[in-house]
């Protein structure tokens, strides 16, 4: 006969003592966890972001798409006080991802979530989240993000393409970034994300708040793998990178380019090649595989330097993406 074990469920509260003081620095301490059930990366912006004589727990921005994210989250079960609020956050804060995470939608919180969904435009999407800590017998906890409203993404897509007209180069982005990210995410769990966008470009967390890989496409038919630095001691971090410059670029096994940028306040530190996406699909596939191989080298090289400046700049300092 077979032995089951037990699989009990542990309010939030049983484990964090504390919403605004506990589980949300957990929270932007494991974003990515968060990430991964919604099908996108996130960066952390603010905590307790203010509106008016409210203050939004987490105020976020989706790296795929530079699109702002709102997050509330609340112990027990959904209500209309945290409904109000997380529309007049998403107001307030013009963004294009509502998420409300609790540990229990009421039906009549899923289906306003889902008619919002349907009625707003398709630059807006809610989801409804609830986070369960699950134990089986004596073992440790494990924190279950269930998604229990989410924008159809099929339809919303569909809309998109024909309230939009995508060109053929937009459909030729979108088909070229959603088999990046696909193979990226699948492969080697470099990304959480899992739609690809009509644009030309792509971010990815590199788990370190302001500093992300990056995959363009750029003018004059070039393409790069790079790392983003957007953190507001970027040039400090920039500079002591650059001073290793020898070692990082013997590291990589290649070339890389410098760049600051003033006017993105950003600085880039990338390799680049020939490409174009109007290319044929034989050619664009070994784009794509030339991506993935500078990406994954990228994040192998600069993941243990940034570690080690970032403990010299900040000493102590508990780095988030």
């Amino acid at each position: 006969m077979l032995k089951f074990s037990e699989l009990k469920r542990i309010p939030l509260s049983e484990t964090w003592n504390h919403e605004a003081h506990e589980f949300t620095p957990w929270l932007v301490e494991n974003v990515q966890t968060l990430g991964n059930a919604l099908g996108m990366d996130i960066e952390i912006v603010d905590r307790e972001a203010s509106v008016g004589d409210f203050s939004l727990d987490l105020l976020a921005r989706d790296l795929g798409s530079s699109k702002t994210v709102v997050i509330e989250n609340q112990f027990n079960r959904t209500d209309h006080d945290h409904l109000g609020k997380l529309l007049t956050y998403a107001a307030g804060f013009d963004a294009s991802i509502v998420v409300w995470i609790s540990e229990e939608v009421r039906d009549e919180h899923r289906q306003a979530m889902e008619w919002l969904n349907q009625r707003t435009d398709t630059e807006t999407q809610f989801f409804a989240i609830v986070a369960e800590v699950l134990q089986i017998d004596d073992s440790n906890p494990a924190l279950n993000f269930k998604l229990v409203v989410s924008p159809n993404e099929w339809q919303k897509s569909k809309k998109q393409e024909t309230s939009t007209n995508l060109s053929p180069k937009q459909k030729k982005y979108k088909y070229y970034f959603q088999g990046l990210i696909d193979e990226l995410r699948e492969n080697h769990k470099f990304t959480g994300a899992k739609v690809g966008l009509p644009q030309n470009w792509y971010y990815f967390p590199s788990g370190f708040g302001g500093i992300n890989y990056g995959a363009w496409f750029t003018q004059g038919s070039k393409v790069r793998a790079l790392v983003s630095i957007s953190r507001k001691n970027r040039m400090k971090l920039f500079e002591a990178l650059e001073e290793r410059k020898v070692e990082i670029t013997s590291n990589f096994g290649s070339s890389l380019e410098w760049e600051r940028n003033a006017e993105k306040q950003e600085t880039f530190i990338f390799v680049h090649r020939d490409a174009d996406i109007e290319s044929i699909d034989s050619e664009l596939e070994e784009i794509r595989e030339w991506h993935i191989k500078n990406l994954l080298k990228l994040k192998e090289v600069f993941q243990p330097e940034i570690e080690k400046v970032l403990k010299t700049l900040n000493p102590g300092e508990k780095e988030t993406s």
